[in-house]
């Protein structure tokens, strides 16, 4: 009898809780909650839910607290969409650098149903001189840069922050967030890497200004090598990722389909191209299988794999902006944005 095999999630810590989603084992587009990737910066929080309430102040007119029945009432929208962190594939960067040392598993994709956050900014009103608004989490601890404890912490350009998409989420799936996951209210900013969209939501404030918090101006920036000028962490790169076959893998001669994801946090991808040599590039075959425009796009190749031999596969997308994969990705110290052609090496025999 043949006992039933699942995936499970790769551990990169457990304190705090930062786990991979096992995305070459996974066939469906819409990934469910316990396989959606982990990534915190610190303990679970303890949150009451039956005395929830969201504050929302600074440059507003009319400084509110909403309280959790009175934010599912209003207009409520389903965004599709992924959400991908910044430090994804960081283990491949040479020479390596320091953090938590993500493979191709800190991805994942869903439904995701909540309000639009223009919605309580129009009850609230803003005044004329706001500029950011600023999403403190219940979520707190300590930093070894700092002498006291801190709330994880960041701020959006007003512009994203009235973005129709831009949401405050209470559901996934068609259920609503679990713990790990955000319960009870989420912010979700599609298009970016997914440090923006704050688990936990504590307060909003609306400032006039520009947030220096820690993870907005020491984390989650990119700093280049030589003397370039450092800058944050928005939109996703365009990527790709080859989940079939395997790196490694031994393969018989004959027809083998190559398949995978592809992506980009600007725009839609056009185009998928594969190499079985690093020279000749071929167009796959590329579907949108799960409707969205912050969804990752399907593809795949059919390879004829003739002579026998070590073979090395890549594949690059291109999205509507013109982004197009770098041989090299853009080395940084913290590890962010990682998006060098993927690759797989396999065997035939």
């Amino acid at each position: 009898m043949d006992l039933p095999i699942k995936p499970f999630l790769t551990t990169q810590s457990l304190k705090p809780e930062n786990q991979e989603t096992p995305i070459k084992f996974l066939t469906t587009n819409i990934i469910p909650d316990k396989y959606f990737f982990l990534r915190n910066h610190f303990t679970y929080p303890t949150i009451l839910a039956k005395n929830f309430m969201l504050p929302i102040y600074g440059e507003v007119i009319k400084p509110y607290a909403f309280d959790f029945d009175t934010i599912i009432k209003l207009n409520q929208v389903t965004i599709n969409g992924l959400l991908e962190c910044a430090g994804n594939h960081r283990a491949k960067f040479e020479p390596r650098v320091y953090g938590e040392q993500w493979e191709e598993g800190a991805i994942s994709q869903g439904e995701w149903k909540g309000i639009p956050l223009r919605d309580l900014l129009a009850i609230t009103g803003l005044k004329a001189n706001a500029l950011e608004v600023i999403f403190e989490a219940y979520d707190f601890g300590n930093r070894e840069d700092m002498d006291h404890n801190v709330h994880y912490t960041r701020s959006l350009p007003l512009e994203k922050a009235l973005h129709p998409d831009t949401i405050l989420a209470f559901e996934y799936n068609g259920k609503p967030l679990s713990l790990k996951h955000g319960f009870p209210l989420r912010l979700i900013v599609p298009g970016w890497y997914g440090m923006a969209s704050v688990k936990w939501l504590k307060k909003i404030t609306v400032i006039n200004g520009y947030y220096q918090g820690p993870f907005q101006m020491i984390d989650y920036v990119y700093y280049p090598k030589g003397n370039s000028h450092p800058y944050p962490v928005t939109t996703i790169n365009v990527n790709s990722l080859i989940q079939k076959p395997l790196d490694y893998s031994i393969l018989d001669q004959g027809l083998q389909q190559i398949e995978g994801i592809a992506w980009s946090g600007e725009g839609s991808i056009t185009k998928v191209e594969v190499s079985v040599d690093g020279e000749k590039w071929i167009i796959a075959e590329i579907s949108q299988q799960f409707q969205g425009s912050y969804t990752w796009t399907n593809w795949k190749f059919q390879w004829h794999a003739k002579q026998k031999g070590e073979y090395t596969i890549y594949c690059r997308a291109q999205d509507s902006k013109g982004r197009i994969q770098p041989q090299k990705p853009l080395w940084n110290k913290k590890g962010y944005g990682y998006n060098a052609i993927a690759k797989v090496r396999v065997k035939v025999e």
